[in-house]
């Protein structure tokens, strides 16, 4: 159309419009944007539901979406539908003509401004309220399942005399309820106040009455609501006392009910609960009455009643009542705190006796063959001699052993099991000679094989006497496959099975390359699959490389304990998994545990703290799905195999109701106990963590007398560990012994106890850890006399230190820049007494890695430091039957008997001959001087053995 203004005719400039060109670009860039984001948010739930059905666990992953799927719309529809009704009603209900006052005037503005857009805001606060509603009714999942699979425990608490299941199970989705309906009346509240404000529904400053008759019953209805949700609270409270934990004198914080709370806490919040559920009627009565008077008197009376009778009333019970006489008073409630906790922790069983710790035993031989039969010293602490696996067995830069290793038990030569120190060699990324992507994930996958030493004996030379060594790994172990592509040091992903080959191993003939035959992982054959996860794990080169075709599967979650909890988030996971060889595979075994927070009357522990100790690190810490627990079940023990990565769950406490209610939850996850194979039950074992737990609570716990837990006059404490100054609690040991009521020697896990306050030894406690024994999980403390003046681990450390002879071979030890390292503090029950055996490791400056080089003994006060532990049991009995050896002395004369003599002088090559093979590294040949050194000693023993039944006149050397 031509111009038809006066005006010049010029080009017209457009100011403030972009072009359609540029409006087109940045519409393409949003749509773009948004695209991306939803691929992001795409790309990880595929790679997650791709995961779960690699490990043939994505019945939990579809179980756990569809549950916070459900809870995110139903709790998040209720609460949008809650305000946005509110919102309408309080706008349906708004006087026609706003009164005429400055305040009116001015809202006006602001409801002229609103006025075209209303159905958009009411869209868009309904809609972020859903959203955050859901969003927090989905984290509570685990609660639903609970709640909606619960099963019964079977044991009814003393008070209410409900079954236990209605506290663990039922009322913290109540609670949870409770609080999402105080959410909703508090926010539909706010709202509808807001919105009856903003009409005129509500006056603050204009004349004339405050409210209309409308916004006054729509908000009395609100507040009866919230008043009566109070109702509910405070009838729940009453429940809630029963796991409430609270601070008692000389109790050090227990939970449940107290005498106050019985008495005055009980009465109060039924007193309570009637008040409110008046003052609501009251509420709910101004829709005819039309006058807040009445409500707001009651409500009023509310408040002072909750001061009064809830805060006043008890405080004068307790400070009148219960304090005077409170051990009186509050003596039935504390037995029922012992009886719930015991019970909860399984530590009711647990056997006390009495111990003297002081032998009475006089007959010298006696005792040193009962050392010998008592219990089998493990002198190889696996928290020492990773570094010497790692130097003697790492073979390649590539591999690395934990930092701990772990205590199993494998048949020797005669066939009887004995306490082995197993570790595997896993992959270490940091060891690559160059690390570039390809290396680090294509070309460096896996491990290689098992390490094996003997727990209780070591080379001459103080290094493993390795069951299982070289690489690959030959030995008593048999044949395995020994590859190692999941383990706790292997964190990064791994892409295998395609173009590019692995490297296997390297010999003295070079690398051996390999491709991976497993089914594990997940195939990225797909490209869809690639680029999700390029986008996953921010890594582009998954998407376009070349190192990746038919048959690549990506490895990842690849720690046993990462994988175990990702099948079963419902489990709380052991800080240590351990490796065992099974059935011709490496199996991790992760122990698992089911807990719960609602044990009424059982006081609680933090698992965080209370699993803590010297020797944990962020490897060996409890992945726990609740820090704050007061029951606990060792109920699952799992299996992660090395190589594929399946995930194993087997039902180990068939009598646990949480295990039975998550059954329920996630049917067909675990398997029955009946399935676990022999060969894998033999490496089963008692858990660290769950022991931990125990000891903990038993000390105080190991009184059953509410009198005398009052007194507190029999507290215990978990020692510091004297080897290290860390300053925190001495570890748990594995070792192979017998308690005093047994006949003979069972795999068990073991821990001391001092008074509080005192460094003396109070009490000793061990567990049978053998899954194949009769008496597995039971759980032995032999309580010593409360004037006892038995050294305790950390005095006996102290008289180590302190003894002048023994000092100064420690110094001798130190000398050139070697350094001392203390093995772990064994303690043993021996005849009425107490037999501490500590293994000592000197860590030469030209070796870097600790060798034993000497045992320390103590008994009945008595100390020896040896080169052997046969030698310091000889010279610590010697003293106790009153023949002390002169330092340096032998157990006996040499002997003159040319067989023996011959036999030792074979000993004396073949150990020579093994420590050649030990600096050249060259393990078989280290592996022949071993069996021939065992072969020597061995001739020798028998020779002499043989001339010792020989009558006098007929030995060798006699004339």
């Amino acid at each position: 159309m031509p111009d038809r203004g006066g005006g010049p005719t010029g080009p017209r400039i457009r100011v403030g419009r972009p072009s359609r060109r540029v409006r087109t670009l940045f519409m393409t860039l949003g749509v773009l944007a948004v695209l991306a984001m939803l691929f992001v948010m795409f790309a990880g739930f595929w790679t997650d539901w791709l995961w779960y059905r690699s490990v043939d666990y994505s019945s939990v992953f579809t179980t756990t979406l569809w549950t916070k799927i459900g809870l995110f719309l139903v709790f998040g529809l209720l609460m949008a539908g809650a305000v946005g009704v509110n919102i309408w009603l309080a706008h349906r209900l708004r006087p026609p003509l706003s009164a005429m006052s400055v305040e009116q005037q001015s809202l006006d503005r602001y409801r002229m401004s609103i006025a075209p857009y209303k159905k958009w805001v009411l869209l868009a606060v309904t809609a972020l309220i859903g959203l955050i509603a859901g969003a927090s009714a989905s984290g509570q999942w685990r609660t639903w399942l609970l709640w909606v699979n619960g099963v019964p425990f079977g044991t009814k608490d003393p008070q209410f005399d409900k079954d236990v299941s209605f506290y663990s199970f039922d009322l913290p989705w109540y609670r949870f309820l409770l609080g999402f309906g105080f959410a909703a009346a508090v926010l539909s509240l706010i709202a509808a106040a807001l919105v009856h404000y903003l009409y005129g529904g509500l006056r603050i400053t204009s004349p004339g009455a405050r409210a209309t008759a409308a916004a006054t019953g729509h908000l009395s209805v609100l507040l009866g609501v919230f008043v009566s949700l109070k109702a509910v609270a405070y009838w729940l409270d009453r429940y809630g006392l029963a796991v409430k934990s609270s601070d008692l004198k000389s109790t050090n914080g227990w939970t449940g009910l107290r005498y106050v709370d019985a008495n005055a806490y009980l009465p109060a919040k039924t007193i309570l609960f009637c008040i409110a559920v008046i003052c609501a009627l009251l509420f709910f009565a101004t829709l005819w009455r039309r006058t807040w008077q009445l409500p707001v008197i009651g409500f009023g009376l509310m408040v002072l009643s909750a001061i009064l009778i809830g805060g006043l009333y008890p405080a004068i019970v307790q400070k009148f009542q219960v304090q005077p006489n409170e051990q009186a008073k509050e003596a039935q409630y504390i037995q029922k705190n012992i009886d719930a906790t015991r019970k909860a922790y399984d530590i009711d069983d647990s056997q006390v006796s009495d111990y003297s710790g002081k032998s009475t035993q006089t007959d010298d031989r006696k005792l040193r063959s009962d050392a010998e039969s008592t219990a089998s010293m493990r002198l190889l602490d696996p928290n020492i001699v990773s570094p010497t696996y790692q130097q003697l067995q790492q073979v390649r830069g590539y591999y690395g052993f934990p930092a701990t290793l772990d205590v199993d038990r494998y048949p020797g030569k005669d066939g009887k099991e004995q306490d082995t120190v197993i570790g595997l060699r896993e992959l270490n990324i940091n060891g690559i000679p160059e690390r570039n992507w390809i290396n680090d994930h294509f070309k460096y996958t896996h491990g290689y094989g098992a390490v094996a030493a003997k727990g209780t004996s070591v080379t001459p030379g103080g290094a493993p006497d390795f069951t299982e060594y070289d690489l690959p790994t030959k030995g008593r172990l048999g044949t395995y496959q020994q590859r190692v592509y999941y383990g706790e040091k292997t964190s990064q992903y791994s892409i295998v099975g395609g173009p590019q080959k692995e490297l296997d191993y390297s010999d003295a003939e070079g690398e051996k390359l390999y491709r991976y035959t497993g089914k594990s992982g997940v195939n990225l054959a797909n490209p869809v699959n690639r680029a999700a996860y390029a986008v996953a794990f921010g890594e582009p080169q998954i998407l376009y490389s070349g190192a990746i075709g038919d048959g690549s599967r990506i490895l990842y979650n690849r720690t046993p304990k990462e994988r175990v909890e990702s099948v079963a988030p419902w489990l709380t996971i052991d800080g240590d998994a351990y490796p065992a060889v099974v059935n011709g595979r490496i199996q991790w075994i992760v122990d698992a545990y089911t807990t719960s927070n609602g044990y009424p009357y059982s006081s609680r522990t933090t698992l965080g703290d209370t699993t803590a100790d010297s020797l944990t690190n962020g490897q060996r810490t409890v992945v726990a799905q609740q820090n704050q627990v007061n029951y606990i079940r060792n109920s699952v023990k799992a299996t992660v195999d090395a190589f594929t990565g399946k995930v194993e769950l087997y039902e180990w406490d068939t009598k646990d109701p949480v295990l039975k209610t998550w059954k329920k939850a996630f049917p067909g996850t675990v398997k029955a106990k009946s399935s676990i194979d022999k060969d894998l039950m033999r490496h089963l074992r008692y858990p660290q963590d769950l022991f931990k737990v125990q000891r903990q609570l038993l000390t105080r716990y190991h009184v059953t007398k509410a009198v005398q837990f009052y007194s507190g006059s029999e507290v215990w404490q978990v020692p510091n560990d004297p080897t290290n100054k860390s300053g925190n609690a001495v570890p748990p040991y594995y070792l192979s012994m017998k308690m005093p009521d047994q006949k003979a020697q069972s795999f068990s896990l073991t821990t001391t106890f001092t008074p509080r306050g005192r460094e003396n030894l109070g009490a000793f406690m061990a567990v049978d850890a053998d899954a194949e024994s009769d008496e597995f999980g039971k759980i032995r403390i032999l309580k010593l006399p409360s004037n006892t003046t038995v050294s305790g681990p950390q005095q006996v450390q102290s008289k180590f230190n302190s003894e002048t002879a023994i000092a100064n071979e420690i110094n001798i030890l130190k000398r050139g820049d070697s350094e001392v390292e203390y093995g772990n503090l064994l303690t043993v029950p021996l005849d009425g007494g107490l037999l501490y055996v500590e293994p000592v490791y000197v860590r030469g400056a030209g070796t870097n890695y600790p060798l034993l080089k000497k045992v320390l003994v103590s008994y009945n006060d008595q100390t020896a430091f040896r080169n052997t532990l046969g030698e310091a049991l000889d010279e610590v009995f010697g003293k106790q039957g009153g023949t002390t050896k002169p330092p340096g002395e032998g157990t006996r004369p040499p002997s003159a008997d040319p067989t023996v003599r011959a036999a030792l002088d074979d000993a004396q090559k073949a150990f020579e001959a093994g420590q050649k093979a030990l600096a050249d590294q060259d393990w078989t040949a280290y592996g022949k001087a071993q069996e021939d050194l065992e072969a020597a000693l061995k001739r020798a023993a028998d020779a002499e053995a043989k001339a010792d039944r020989k009558p006098a006149d007929q030995k060798p050397g006699n004339s």
